[in-house]
């Protein structure tokens, strides 16, 4: 009976009011397709977020190649303190009394870094170029921007003063080269050069989604930076050269762009403010996040390898504040 009466009322309230119960219906079919959409879109999105941080993270080994010719080159292997195996060039200059160690951006390797290599070789430095882990020949299976080629970058320090225990040592660190070398301050070196180097990860990411997508930033970019405890076993907080450049102890020159839209020129600046002196700010104008010695070559023999002269030379002097 209760049965019947519930099927009889259903019927009732139809002939009553039929155009009523209609509408509630199709609302109740309209509600259940936009949460099914709602729900795909939510899974394709965090689908492709998930590719596109794979992507990003994985490898960039490739073969190097042979150097220029003329260049007397000893190719290196050596440990990272990560235990990763390092693929590098050693670039001996008889007369040398310093050595100079060229770190490249993300998705680079030594060659890219050839260029500098020249001209630092032509100011008589000794010259020590290495493949970050999961770059170019080195081993590794992930690249962590900065986290772990930070133990790369102590690694090479390590070798270039036990090769010339009595030479003065700079790193010349372009972007993520630059960053891993903040990550893995303090370091026994001179000087350090510091190209086009995020502050921190979490603005980088920013920034390069907010240059292709605009204010869609603040959608894509979290979906990337949440990856990097599961991928990477590290949080964005732990990637934060910024709060390393006090503490490098050493002369540091800070170079960047003012039309980057990587790391901006007030992110440059904040960089340079956060440094302890000597210190010196150099921007170039015009410039994007490129190479800084293609951009300028003449603006960068005479500001970067000014700057490394100064501080490498055997008869140093410490520059006053802001030289």
């Amino acid at each position: 009976m209760i049965g019947v009466q519930s099927g009889f009322n259903d019927v009732r309230r139809e002939l009553v009011n039929p155009d009523d119960y209609g509408a509630k219906m199709k609302w109740r079919k309209i509600r259940k397709w936009f949460a099914i959409v709602n729900v795909v879109l939510l899974v394709v999105f965090f689908s492709v977020a998930w590719w596109v941080g794979g992507s990003l993270v994985s490898p960039a080994r490739r073969s190097v190649g042979v150097p220029l010719v003329g260049l007397p080159v000893e190719s290196i292997t050596l440990t990272s303190e990560s235990g990763t195996k390092l693929a590098a060039w050693f670039i001996p200059s008889e007369a040398a009394t310093a050595t100079v160690i060229l770190l490249h951006p993300i998705r680079g390797n030594r060659r890219t870094m050839l260029g500098r290599a020249n001209l630092l070789r032509e100011a008589g430095y000794s010259l020590f170029l290495v493949d970050f882990q999961a770059h170019g020949e080195s081993a590794g299976d992930q690249i962590t921007a900065g986290y772990r080629e930070r133990h790369d970058v102590t690694a090479s320090v390590k070798f270039v003063r036990s090769r010339n225990p009595d030479h003065r040592i700079a790193i010349v660190g372009w972007s993520l080269g630059g960053a891993a070398a903040l990550l893995a301050t303090p370091l026994d070196i001179d000087a350090l050069v510091l190209e086009s180097v995020y502050p921190t990860v979490s603005q980088a990411v920013h920034n390069r989604i907010s240059k292709r997508f605009g204010p869609l930033h603040h959608v894509f970019a979290p979906a990337l930076l949440m990856q990097f405890k599961p991928r990477l076993g590290i949080s964005p907080s732990q990637l934060r050269p910024i709060d390393y450049v006090a503490d490098v102890g050493c002369p540091v020159l800070i170079v960047g762009g003012d039309c980057d839209r990587h790391t901006t020129l007030d992110e440059t600046k904040r960089l340079y403010d956060a440094a302890q002196y000597p210190k010196k700010l150099v921007v170039f104008n015009g410039a994007a996040h490129t190479d800084l010695l293609k951009h300028d070559r003449l603006k960068y023999q005479a500001d970067v390898a000014g700057f490394l002269e100064a501080h490498l030379r055997p008869a140093h002097v410490e520059s006053q504040p802001g030289k």
